[in-house]
């Protein structure tokens, strides 16, 4: 899902920031509505086509925004204040929002329809001739996971055993990391697999489930405070619609194979009974988890830079020092005390910065953070806010401090990749 919804994939559009969306009086139901999908999605085909039946069934009129949801172009994933612009310009109604059965979103002013494709992340490998050899592990045990950067499949891929990962920007590259032989698994969100399947119907993978909570999702309509009247509509609809076998004529093809969704949902069920890293709430620290502290002594373990192309940017001690207490004020409670990862990704070692090879950049990173953090209030801070931040996650992730204090600018301009290996 080439959503990053940023706090894996959510979070970041399900905060209280959506209150300033503007919607229709909640005793109305419009009789036409604009309808937005979500940027990027793969599943778009597929949203527009179950929107046109579900309104059309509703006997409400729909025209489709020419955008999708701040679909400008840059890719760089969608924080609740973009959200709430773009419905108030844009759209009254998004088709194809991803909700999670463990992010319910109850704190949301959004309002959400029944979801109409219950779908999820899953483990594919390449199938057929060559198959063989891309699944031969390195000479150290490990195989190379693939994963979508800031998304749920980075969550559930850094729970996997002797791997290393290969972290890409957007599904469709997490699924071609398989294709092309850059990995020999990936984790990623299985109508991303559909949609390259049909773009390259040559090619075929074995697919199994990914045991996570954080693996099992629903696409449903959303819509702004105030709208009652119309998810009502929509949900009745819907009703109709899987009565009579339409929804599941709509939606066959892009439904997880029957064998798969019958795991998918006894290991969810297991794994929601059980206590679970990802889950919301209190969360068990990560054995993994040991960083620098800069207050105090090094913990046990950490990472430390081990290759990159280009220079890193220079930034301080105390820059380092004031980013520590701008991510514990701002950060810890969704990416972990310890950088480990909670409700958001880990921003700690291999699953976060590779060892080497990384698809990221400093700059990439530090424009992502700026623009969609923290995601309860995206760009509340200051330019040297966010670069102290930033000197705070290189100086975690094991570059070393310099006597220039990084700036806005050059952290923004870096073309460094962000590279980290295990510390020796």
């Amino acid at each position: 899902m080439n959503i990053r919804l940023t706090q894996v994939a959510l979070a970041s559009a399900l905060v209280a920031g959506a209150a300033q969306v503007a919607v229709h009086a909640a005793a109305q139901t419009p009789s036409s509505v604009r309808v937005c999908t979500m940027p990027g999605s793969p599943s778009a085909e597929l949203d527009k086509s179950v929107a046109r039946a579900v309104l059309s069934t509703a006997g409400i009129a729909a025209t489709f925004a020419s955008r999708g949801i701040d679909d400008n172009g840059d890719d760089d994933g969608i924080s609740a204040r973009e959200l709430s612009k773009s419905l108030q310009r844009d759209c009254d109604v998004i088709a194809g929002f991803p909700r999670s059965s463990v992010a319910d979103g109850s704190d949301s002013q959004l309002l959400f329809s029944q979801g109409y494709l219950h779908s999820g992340y899953v483990s594919i490998a390449l199938r057929g001739d060559h198959a063989a050899d891309t699944n031969v592990a390195a000479s150290d045990g490990k195989i190379t996971i693939a994963a979508t950067w800031s998304s749920p499949s980075q969550l559930i891929a850094v729970e996997q055993k002797n791997a290393r990962f290969d972290l890409e920007t957007t599904s469709k590259l997490t699924v071609d990391a398989v294709a092309k032989g850059r990995a020999q698994r990936a984790i990623v969100w299985y109508p991303a697999v559909v949609a390259y399947r049909r773009a390259h119907p040559q090619q075929h993978f074995d697919v199994a489930v990914a045991e996570s909570p954080y693996a099992d999702w629903n696409l449903v309509f959303a819509s702004g405070p105030g709208t009652q009247q119309l998810q009502k509509r929509i949900d009745g609809a819907l009703a109709r619609l899987r009565s009579d076998g339409r929804l599941a004529a709509l939606t066959r093809n892009w439904a997880l194979p029957a064998t798969i969704a019958t795991v998918s949902a006894t290991s969810h069920a297991s794994l929601v009974r059980s206590p679970a890293r990802y889950l919301d709430g209190p969360t068990q620290p990560s054995p993994r988890a040991n960083v620098w502290r800069v207050s105090g002594m090094p913990a046990a373990g950490g990472f430390i830079k081990v290759a990159a192309t280009t220079e890193a940017p220079s930034f301080d001690h105390d820059q380092v020092a004031h980013g520590e207490h701008l991510y514990a004020d701002s950060c810890a409670k969704c990416h972990g005390e310890k950088l480990e990862g909670n409700t958001a990704p880990s921003l700690i070692g291999p699953a976060f910065a590779p060892a080497a090879n990384s698809h990221l950049t400093i700059g990439g990173i530090y424009q992502y953070m700026s623009t969609n953090m923290p995601a309860d209030h995206p760009g509340k801070m200051s330019d040297e806010e966010y670069a102290d931040l930033m000197a705070f996650l290189l100086y975690t992730n094991g570059y070393d401090t310099g006597n220039a204090k990084l700036t806005a600018q050059a952290a923004q301009s870096s073309t460094t990749p962000l590279n980290a290996g295990p510390r020796h």
